[in-house]
């Protein structure tokens, strides 16, 4: 039986994290990634475009467009980048180069575009910043009836913060963009599996990728050292890893976008409670942070399903399922 391929739209800043989701969406035989829209963020956007094209390169997939984004936030800020990726965004790993060119429109009216070509039927997986898709929103406000689902992988809820003590990193590198975003799906009328769902740290940090992890991604591989994907993974992961070590998490990697992406496909994978979401702007010590009103105090419908269970066994097994005979497959031809 031939699954049926649901057109997805990737907004990516592409760090380790990131490129493992583009890997296991590129590796799912139920998405079709129909465009890369590049922000940035772990890395400047210049970087994420030259890592979205090596991951294509990489993947040998051909007909993916990619676009690039602001180079700022909507406050005009240029902030540094995460030091947990590396200089590249990739820690150790070499992509191959490539001759690829950009889209010759931007990353916000590649969401437009990719909105009204699959109308009703888009699924939109943001595991960045979300400048592209704020301005995306000005110039298209009724996009959140266009798309079939929205996850996003940002916030903190109930949860400590990864950027200061109370925000997470997607949130507070473009806290106005986030607070647009998130209203956009307050003001429209949508049905409630419209409401875009929020996978923030409280749930992403359940994924934990190990060396064990990695040792039988490469066994589902076909145990090839110089497998080039897996080689990728490890020299990217391992970086990650070390770097995680270092602020005190312990030898694992947490993967963030990929569970975001993992969501997108099969929303079933994660339990989730609907809620109303908005972001501190002005806050001294909270800038950026994401409120959440559980009890209903604030008399507004919810804008948003929050990620609050996942069962991170089923997780892994599902993405070395697919990403390592995807590594197989590319490695025979």
């Amino acid at each position: 039986m031939v699954a049926v391929k649901a057109p997805v739209f990737v907004d990516v800043d592409t760090g380790v994290d990131d490129a493992l989701a583009l890997i296991y969406l590129l590796a799912s035989p139920d998405a079709h990634v129909v465009g890369i829209a590049s922000t940035g963020g772990n890395v400047a956007v210049e970087q994420v475009c030259e890592n979205n094209f090596g991951l294509l390169e990489l993947c040998r997939i051909t007909d993916v467009p990619v676009s690039k984004g602001s180079s700022e936030t909507l406050a005009g800020a240029i902030l540094a980048s995460s030091a947990v990726h590396g200089t590249r965004g990739l820690g150790y790993a070499d992509l191959p180069p490539s001759k690829r060119r950009l889209t010759d429109y931007d990353s916000a009216a590649a969401w437009v575009h990719a909105a009204h070509d699959f109308a009703g039927e888009l699924i939109g997986v943001a595991t960045a910043p979300l400048t592209n898709l704020a301005l995306a929103l000005r110039a298209e406000p009724a996009l959140p009836t266009l798309l079939r689902r929205l996850v996003i992988m940002g916030g903190a809820y109930d949860y400590r913060g990864n950027t200061n003590p109370v925000t997470e990193w997607n949130i507070g590198f473009d806290p106005e963009a986030a607070a647009e975003v998130f209203a956009a799906w307050s003001v429209n009328a949508v049905a409630p599996q419209q409401l875009p769902i929020l996978c923030g740290l409280d749930l992403t940090r359940r994924i934990a990728m190990t060396p064990e992890h990695l040792a039988r991604l490469a066994t589902a591989a076909g145990s090839n050292p110089a497998n080039p994907l897996i080689r990728v993974i490890e020299d990217a992961t391992r970086f990650y890893m070390e770097a995680y070590h270092g602020l005190g998490h312990g030898f694992v990697a947490h993967l963030h976008d990929p569970l975001a992406a993992a969501a997108a496909l099969d929303p079933q994978l994660i339990t989730t409670q609907a809620a109303t979401v908005d972001v501190e702007l002005t806050g001294t010590l909270t800038r950026g942070m994401t409120v959440t009103d559980w009890s209903g105090r604030w008399g507004r419908e919810p804008n948003a399903h929050i990620g609050v269970g996942v069962d991170p066994l089923v997780f892994f097994d599902r993405f070395i399922e697919r990403v390592g005979p995807f590594a197989r497959r590319l490695d025979a031809n």
